[in-house]
């Protein structure tokens, strides 16, 4: 993508680059509407008109923008390059949107790393939503930063209103939050079971390791 510096340097030596990005790109285009599934209009390279995906948060458009970008240079017509991108149901817990009862929930639970919990968490913060609760399961695999980065999300969650907080893991439990705080995805389901939440967007989301589809199941 020509907006990040590290894609950038990583096709340093590459004879031939295709780019796409939101500007000085050969193919372009930018967010539309984010309201609850990511709209992408492309401005340059290819007319495709809106593209209404299935994928929930705006931290999704690199991928859309760049199949776009590679459908343009196999030549696909631009009919099929939009269907194909928004006949694409995510599954797998993959930037999910499962509607229950009243409430709306994105489950994005298939992984999780610092980045993409942080573009989640401000993502759904923007969302305009009557009530919103946030279901977050630990990061793995961080070694010596685990601590760290577990604190800035929690300083991040703090910095938004929410009408609940729900934390997973002893990475979250160890650092004592002013939130609730469980061990498993076993015992938040328990939690959740017995609430009655009604006409509410949830955002659930964790690594692998914590299973956090588990508390919807």
């Amino acid at each position: 993508m020509n907006d990040y510096d590290y894609l950038q340097e990583m096709s340093k030596g590459i004879h031939r680059i295709i780019k796409y990005g939101t500007s000085g790109a050969d193919t372009e285009g930018m967010v539309a509407d984010n309201e609850t599934q990511l709209t992408v209009e492309i401005t340059k390279g290819i007319f495709t008109g809106k593209i209404k995906t299935q994928l929930v948060g705006d931290y999704n458009f690199p991928n859309v923008l760049a199949a776009v970008a590679i459908g343009n240079y196999f030549k696909v017509i631009p009919e099929k390059i939009k269907g194909a991108i928004e006949n694409y149901t995510p599954s797998n817990s993959r930037s999910q949107l499962v509607e229950s009862g009243t409430n709306k929930i994105i489950l994005d639970a298939y992984n999780a790393n610092p980045s993409s919990m942080k573009l989640a968490i401000e993502n759904f913060a923007k969302l305009n939503a009557e009530k919103k609760i946030l279901i977050l399961g630990a990061m793995a695999e961080l070694g010596k930063e685990t601590e760290h980065e577990h604190a800035l999300i929690i300083n991040l969650i703090s910095k938004f209103k929410w009408d609940d907080v729900i934390l997973v893991g002893e990475h979250f439990k160890k650092l004592n939050p002013p939130y609730k705080i469980f061990s498993s995805s076993n015992d938040a389901k328990e939690w959740f079971k017995q609430q009655d939440i009604q006409n509410s967007s949830i955002l659930i989301k964790g690594s692998r390791s914590t299973q956090m589809e588990k508390v919807i199941e």
